[in-house]
């Protein structure tokens, strides 16, 4: 996030887009609910289904799904043509206006509405409401990043920033919602495969210099060549490239797409390691299974969405032979003929804020001293930073990128006449190894469900509570049927948590050409309704 969460009430405009806040990230919601309550902030809200927080919204934009970008270059078009561009700023902090305003020339409300399906007047509304505001804040998540054009959604995102002002000041920004509470900083600290820590790019010779004398080895030894994304590892151990897997905290057996190609890919690697706190359904595939600690028994930080890094310490003992991750992956990296020495977790967060300048003026006895501290924090008596970008870009000036509308690479037809989307609900944790071993969790969602409209159901002669067949082009699974008017018509919803219907055994894993990303949001599906059977003298 470029601003801070608690900076959320002062905005007078949220624009919400592809984040199922509530259920997702609800203690932030309340944020939102509160600016819109006690401070009056108008809520655009944009997405297919009618999510609990369209109760706050003053304009729900209800497009089709994978249509994003049309809708938002619609949004910079009447921006542009009704003179609500924020000239002096971009005048004097961006580039590539011009270019900009000829890509969305053409992208006129009604064009929009014609592939969105959110009527023309909402388009012009949003676009006033979001640029007359004093104070305009843009939120989202996985809702527009994953599809096949989620980096064009993003920098879709960014042009109406640029185009308006809004950033670098209170109550405005541009603000991803991390999908885990150490995303940000296990991407922070080089979690991505083309960067050091601090986003240092590998193939600076430069760059891997300095890592190198951090790190006492010689340059050479250092890969100029990124990585592989996580879809990438997957096609490489199904080609035989990957010989060796070590998997953390992460269960692809459930949650990445196309699950048939995932087992085959897991199937054919050599030698496959899982580190978990839960044996799950890709650790019962491992060759070596090391058990690993909780949060809630490790030390160590956290970074969390709006860049605050917090320290966290261990409030009981971990169970059995379980040990943090940082223990486990040295013993590893001995045992590979490395030389690791590190004491303990602190030592750690020395060496990577010495080599990170983002993060070069905390350490752990500052943060127990001042508490969580947001970087870019360059030296010890630096405050933090709660709202980037104030007065310049990382670059300088800030780009406008154009970019071009490409439909979803699956989309409905005759033999799948729907469009299903993936996500979450608030009961449950992504893959569920953690929240389905809650029984209070589990009473209140015990199963997976699928989203029918009304009018879907009465033509498919669906019930609700009936067992349905869900198929794609992919795979197929059961889930009773959920009648309701939370997802549009043609278009059905089913989260991912429960590996008994494991949705993305249907999803699709075509991927963003850029980010690598893969198209969860987007596929065809066919729905057939089963004859219910009877369990205990109750209806399935």
């Amino acid at each position: 996030m470029t601003n801070s969460i608690m900076d959320i009430p002062a905005a007078d405009v949220l624009l919400v887009i592809g984040s199922n806040t509530t259920e997702a990230h609800p203690v932030l919601s309340l944020q939102m609910k509160r600016a819109v309550r006690q401070n009056g902030a108008r809520l655009i809200l944009v997405d297919p289904r009618r999510i609990e927080l369209a109760n706050f919204a003053a304009l729900h934009l209800r497009h089709h799904p994978g249509t994003d970008v049309a809708l938002l270059n619609a949004l910079a078009h009447v921006i542009i043509r009704d003179e609500l561009v924020n000239a002096p700023f971009v005048r004097a902090r961006t580039e590539g206006y011009e270019a900009l305003a000829e890509s969305v020339r053409d992208w006129t409300p009604a064009r929009a509405a014609a592939i969105t399906g959110v009527p023309a007047s909402d388009i012009e509304r949003a676009a006033h409401l979001y640029a007359e505001a004093g104070n305009a804040a843009i939120f989202w998540a996985m809702g527009i990043t994953q599809h096949t054009t989620g980096t064009d959604n993003v920098k879709a995102l960014s042009n109406l920033a640029l185009l308006t002002g809004h950033i670098g000041r209170p109550g405005t920004g541009l603000n991803p919602l991390r999908g885990q509470n150490n995303v940000q900083g296990a991407c922070d600290m080089g979690g991505l495969p083309n960067v050091f820590p601090g986003y240092q790019p590998v193939a600076n010779e430069a760059v891997r210099r300095k890592f190198a004398a951090g790190w006492n080895v010689p340059p050479e030894q250092l890969n100029p060549t990124p990585g592989l994304t996580i879809t990438e590892v997957m096609e490489g151990a199904l080609s035989g490239r990957i010989k060796g897997l070590v998997v953390m905290g992460e269960n692809p057996m459930l949650s990445d797409p196309n699950l048939h190609h995932v087992r085959a890919a897991l199937e054919q690697v050599p030698f496959l390691a899982v580190l978990d706190i839960f044996l799950n359904e890709t650790g019962r595939m491992a060759d070596v299974v090391l058990p690993a600690s909780s949060f809630a028994e490790k030390s160590g930080t956290f970074t969390s969405t709006e860049r605050r890094v917090q320290l966290i310490r261990p409030a009981l003992p971990a169970p059995g032979v379980a040990r943090p991750d940082w223990q486990i992956l040295i013993d590893l990296a001995n045992r590979l003929g490395a030389s690791w020495q590190y004491e303990n977790p602190a030592a750690i967060f020395a060496e990577m804020a010495g080599l990170t300048g983002s993060y070069a003026g905390i350490s752990h006895t500052r943060l127990e001293r001042d508490g969580g501290l947001q970087w870019p924090c360059p030296t010890p008596d630096h405050p933090g930073t709660p709202i980037l970008h104030k007065d310049t870009f990382s670059r300088g000036r800030g780009l406008f990128c154009p970019v071009s509308y490409a439909p979803p690479v699956e989309e409905a037809d005759a033999d799948y006449p729907f469009i299903l989307s993936t996500g979450r609900m608030l009961f449950h944790w992504h893959g569920g190894t953690l929240s389905r071993r809650s029984a209070g969790l589990d009473a209140i969602a015990p199963a997976a469900t699928v989203e029918i409209h009304p009018d879907d159901a009465r033509r498919d002669h669906i019930h609700a509570g009936q067992m349905v067949r869900v198929r794609s082009r992919r795979g197929e699974v059961t889930a009773a049927a959920e009648i309701t008017h939370r997802s549009p018509p043609g278009t059905v919803f089913m989260t991912f948590h429960f590996a008994e219907a494991a949705v993305n055994l249907l999803t699709i894993d075509a991927v963003d050409p850029v980010a690598k990303i893969p198209e969860y949001k987007v596929c065809a599906v066919q729905l057939e309704p089963l004859p219910n059977e009877r369990k205990n003298g109750q209806p399935t």
